[in-house]
C-alpha cells in the first residue's frame, strides 16, 4: 500500500515529457530526472520513492543526515516525519522544510495542557534517542517557567529489568501524571511494564508518535492503567485512499494497473511489489489512525513539491517551460507555496515549519474495544489551547480532574516557602501587616508603598488616610469650646481685676504681676487654636513655642510672688536689707524677666537649630498617616525640663510660706495649680506610651488645656470669687486683722 494513494501528477501540471503522462502509483514522475532537478536521484534510488509504513521510523534518523549535505547544492528537502527542533535552524539547514510540526510546538502544547489542569507535580520519561532526549530537554526548559516541577525524570532503558525498576520509581514519586515523550518502541516497553505491574490511577500524557499507535493500545491490561491523553497532529482525511487500497486489493498481480507508463514500467513494478509485500502483513490489513495521519503528511509533502514545480516551470499558463531548473530556484518556490489541500491550508513559516497544530485525544474503551475521542486542540498563530471539558472521561469515580501537585495551593495572602529543591513543594506563611502577596510572585510578600497599608494576609495594598485635628471633629469641637470658655473666663477675670485693682485682694495677688499672669494665660490659650486643622510651617513655628513661653511667664510670676511673700513675712525681721534691695531693684520684675528671657532664648535657639515643620508620621498607625509638626531634637527636651523645674521651684517656695496670713497666703493656690500641671504632664506621658490611636493629638491638647485651667482655677478663681461674692472680705480692715492675728501667733510661738 502506497502512502500517497493514487496520485495523478498531471492533474497538478502538464508534464513536457511524454513518458510522464498517465503515471499512477509512483510518488514522483520519471520525467523529473530529465529536468535536471535531481541528477543523482535516479542513480541512487530511481524515480519512485520507497515510502511505506515499514520504513517510516527510519525517516526521522535519515532526515538530519540528508539535510546536512543538501544545503551545499540548496536542493529542497520536504520531510513528512522529522520533527526535531534543530531542523528549524535555517542557518544550519537552509533548504529543509517539513509538513509535520516541530517538537517544540508539541512541548508547548503539553506544557500548556499541564498548566490548564493544574498538574504541577509530574513524572517525565523519554526514549533513548534524539526524539526522546530532545523532548526531555525542551520540557526541562519550558515546564519550570510555568511552575511545573518534575517529580521524576528518566530515559527508558532497553532492559526489561531496568524498565521495571523505572516504573517502580515513577510510582514512588507520588506524581499522578506521567508524560511519556518517546517513540512507539520505547513507549511500548514502558507501558507494557506499567500494565504488568498493575499501575492504576494515573494520567498518561503521550506524544504524537505513539498516541494513536495500534501496538500500544493492544497491550494486555492497558485499559486499566488510568486516563490516557495524547497529542496528535491535526486529523485530515486523505481523499482517494480507500479507492487506492481497493484497487490494489482486488488484484493479486502487481502489474494489474491500467495503462502503461512507458519508461516508468520498472518504477510501477517496484512500487507494486512493495505494496504486495506490505498488504500481506497480517497486522496491517486495516490502517490505524497513526498510519492515516502519516499518509497525509507524505501526501502534503508531494503536493508541496508539485506546486513548487508547477509555478517554477510556469505551468499555470498552460505550457510548461523546458529549460534548465536549478535547485535554488526550486527551493525558493517551495518556501512560497500556499495552497489548500483537503480543506487544509499548506504553507510554511520562516523556519520552514507548517502552521499546523495538534489535536488532543482521549483513549476510550467499550469493553476490550479501543477508540479515541478528540477532546481539544492546540493551534498556532496564535498559540491557543482549546479543551472540550464535557468530552473528558477521567478514571476517578466522580469524573473530577485528578490532582497532581506536591503541595496544596496556599490560601489568600499566604506566601509559599519552598521546601527542598523543588519550587512546587512548599509550606504556606501568611503575609504580615504592611505587606501583600502579588500573584506574579507567590514566594515573596512584598512591602506596601509608604502611603499605603495592608492588613494581615492581604493580596493588595490600600491608601492610608491622612488625619489631623479637624475643626469639625466632635472631640475638636469639645476642646475648642472648653478653650474658648477658658479664654472668656480669663478675659472676664482680667476685667474684674482691672476694676478692683486698688483693692487688697488684687494687691495681695501680686498687683501688676497678676495682670502679667492673666495675659500669659490668655496668650497660651490662644496658641491652642494652632493645634487644629492641617498644620502649616507658620503654625508649627508658633504653637508650642508660644505656649511654652507663655506658660513660663505665668509660672515665673507665681514664683516671684511666692518669693516676695516669703521675704516680707519670713526674712524682713532677720534681713531687713534684703527686703529693701528687693523693692529698690524691683526684684519681682528682674526674676520674671530673667526666667522668661532664659526660656525665650532657649526657644529661639531651638527654632533656629531645628525648626519644626509639617511632616507625615507613618509610624504612629498602620492604616493612617498622622499629619503633625515635627518638634526637632531639642525643643521637647529643654522646654519640658525647664518648665518642670520651674514648677517644682514654685511648689517648694509656696510650700515654705504655708503658715503665712490667710489673706496673703498663696501657698495653697500655687500648690494646687502646680499639682494640676504635674498631673496633666504625667497623664499625657503615660497615655503617649500606651495609646497610639488617632486621638493622641486630642489628648495632648487636653493636657495643655488642663494645665492652663489648673493655674486659672487654683490661683485666680478664688480671688475673683471673693471680689464678686464676698466683698466684705476685700477690705483693708480684714487684711489688717489677718496680719495682726499672724503676728500674735508668731510672737506666742517665739
Amino acid at each position: 500500500m502506497s502512502l500517497a494513494g493514487p496520485f495523478q501528477l498531471t492533474e497538478l501540471f502538464p508534464s513536457p515529457h511524454p513518458a510522464a503522462s498517465g503515471v499512477r502509483g509512483c510518488l514522483w514522475p520519471c520525467s523529473c530526472c530529465s529536468h535536471h532537478l535531481w541528477p543523482c536521484w535516479e542513480q541512487r534510488r530511481g524515480c519512485c520513492w520507497e515510502l511505506n509504513f515499514s520504513n517510516i521510523w527510519r525517516t526521522r534518523c535519515m532526515s538530519r543526515a540528508v539535510a546536512s549535505f543538501l544545503p551545499c547544492s540548496l536542493s529542497s528537502q520536504v520531510s513528512y516525519e522529522a520533527s526535531s527542533k534543530k531542523l528549524s535552524n535555517k542557518r544550519v539547514f537552509p533548504s529543509f522544510l517539513r509538513t509535520i510540526p516541530s517538537d517544540q510546538l508539541q512541548v508547548d502544547a503539553m506544557v500548556r495542557l499541564l498548566k490548564t489542569f493544574g498538574w504541577t507535580w509530574v513524572a517525565v520519561v523519554g526514549s533513548d534517542n534524539n526524539y526522546g532526549l530532545q523532548g526531555l530537554q525542551m520540557l526541562h526548559e519550558a515546564a519550570p517557567q510555568e511552575g511545573i516541577c518534575f517529580a521524576y525524570q528518566g530515559v527508558i532503558p532497553a532492559s526489561s529489568a531496568e524498565v521495571a525498576r523505572m516504573v517502580l520509581e515513577v510510582v514512588a514519586s507520588a506524581a499522578n501524571v506521567v508524560t511519556v515523550f518517546a517513540n512507539k518502541r520505547s513507549a511500548l516497553l514502558f507501558l507494557w511494564e506499567a500494565a504488568r505491574q498493575n499501575v492504576t490511577g494515573k494520567v498518561w500524557l503521550g506524544t504524537e508518535d505513539w498516541s494513536l499507535a495500534t501496538e500500544i493500545w493492544k497491550i494486555p491490561g492497558v485499559q486499566g492503567i488510568g486516563t490516557v491523553l495524547g497529542v496528535t497532529i491535526h486529523q485530515a482525511r486523505l481523499s482517494g485512499m480507500k479507492a487506492f487500497e481497493a484497487a490494489f486489493a482486488a488484484s493479486e498481480e502487481a502489474g494489474a494497473h491500467r495503462g502503461d507508463a512507458g519508461s516508468c514500467r520498472n518504477c510501477k513494478e517496484r512500487c507494486s511489489q512493495r505494496f504486495s509485500r506490505f498488504r500481506k502483513l497480517p497486522d496491517r490489513q486495516v490502517p490505524s489512525p497513526y498510519d492515516t495521519q502519516g499518509a497525509f503528511s507524505v501526501y502534503s509533502a508531494v503536493y508541496v513539491m508539485a506546486h513548487a514545480l508547477h509555478h517554477l516551470l510556469g505551468c499555470q499558463t498552460g505550457v510548461c517551460q523546458k529549460g534548465t531548473v536549478y535547485p535554488w530556484q526550486l527551493l525558493k518556490e517551495v518556501k512560497r507555496v500556499n495552497f489548500s489541500l483537503n480543506h487544509r491550508q499548506i504553507y510554511f513559516d520562516t523556519n520552514g515549519d507548517p502552521l499546523v497544530g495538534y489535536d488532543l485525544v482521549l483513549w476510550t474503551w467499550a469493553g476490550q474495544e479501543w477508540n479515541y475521542t478528540v477532546v481539544g486542540s492546540f493551534d498556532r498563530n496564535p498559540d491557543r489551547l482549546s479543551i472540550h471539558k464535557d468530552r473528558l472521561l477521567w478514571h476517578t469515580e466522580d469524573n473530577q480532574v485528578p490532582d497532581s501537585v506536591c503541595s496544596k495551593e496556599c490560601g489568600t495572602g499566604e506566601q509559599k516557602v519552598q521546601q527542598g529543591m523543588h519550587q512546587c513543594c512548599f509550606h504556606c506563611v501568611g503575609c504580615s501587616p504592611g505587606t501583600f502577596l502579588n500573584r506574579s510572585d507567590p514566594y515573596t510578600c512584598q512591602k506596601c508603598q509608604k502611603d499605603q497599608w495592608a492588613p494581615d494576609r492581604s493580596e493588595a495594598c490600600f491608601d492610608r488616610t491622612v488625619i489631623f485635628m479637624l475643626w469639625d471633629d466632635p472631640i475638636s469641637v469639645a476642646l475648642l469650646a472648653a478653650n474658648t470658655l477658658l479664654l472668656l473666663l480669663v478675659a472676664g477675670t482680667t476685667g474684674v481685676f482691672v476694676r478692683n485693682r486698688h483693692t487688697p485682694v488684687v494687691k495681695s495677688a501680686g498687683g501688676w504681676m497678676c495682670f502679667a499672669m492673666l495675659g500669659s494665660l490668655a496668650c497660651a490659650s490662644l496658641s491652642l487654636y494652632c493645634f487644629f486643622g492641617a498644620p502649616g510651617h507658620f503654625v508649627c513655628l508658633l504653637r508650642l513655642s508660644v505656649y511654652s513661653t507663655c506658660l513660663t511667664g505665668c509660672l515665673s510670676c507665681m514664683a516671684a510672688r511666692s518669693v516676695q511673700i516669703v521675704i516680707i513675712f519670713k526674712m524682713a525681721a532677720r534681713a531687713p536689707g534684703l527686703y529693701g534691695a528687693w523693692r529698690k531693684y524691683h526684684g519681682s520684675g528682674l526674676l520674671i524677666g530673667a526666667i522668661t528671657g532664659l526660656q525665650g532664648t532657649m526657644v529661639l535657639t531651638s527654632l533656629t537649630i531645628s525648626p519644626p515643620a509639617p511632616y507625615k508620621n507613618y509610624e504612629a498607625f498602620e492604616e493612617l498617616i498622622l499629619l503633625e509638626c515635627s518638634q526637632g531634637d531639642t525643643i521637647p527636651v529643654f522646654w519640658m525640663i525647664f518648665n518642670s523645674l520651674l514648677g517644682v521651684a514654685c511648689f517648694t517656695i509656696s510650700y515654705a510660706g504655708k503658715d503665712l496670713p490667710n489673706s496673703y497666703n498663696e501657698a495653697k493656690c500655687i500648690t494646687f495649680s502646680n499639682l494640676i500641671y504635674f498631673v496633666s504632664f504625667i497623664t499625657y506621658t503615660t497615655a503617649a506610651s500606651i495609646y497610639k490611636g488617632k486621638y493622641l493629638a486630642a489628648i495632648h491638647i487636653a493636657t495643655l488645656l488642663c494645665t492652663l485651667a489648673g493655674i486659672f482655677g487654683g490661683y485666680f478663681a478664688p480671688k475673683a470669687y471673693v471680689i464678686l461674692f464676698h466683698s466684705h472680705l476685700n477690705t483693708n480692715q480684714h487684711f489688717q486683722m489677718s496680719i495682726q492675728s499672724y503676728t500674735k501667733r508668731v510672737n506666742a510661738a517665739g
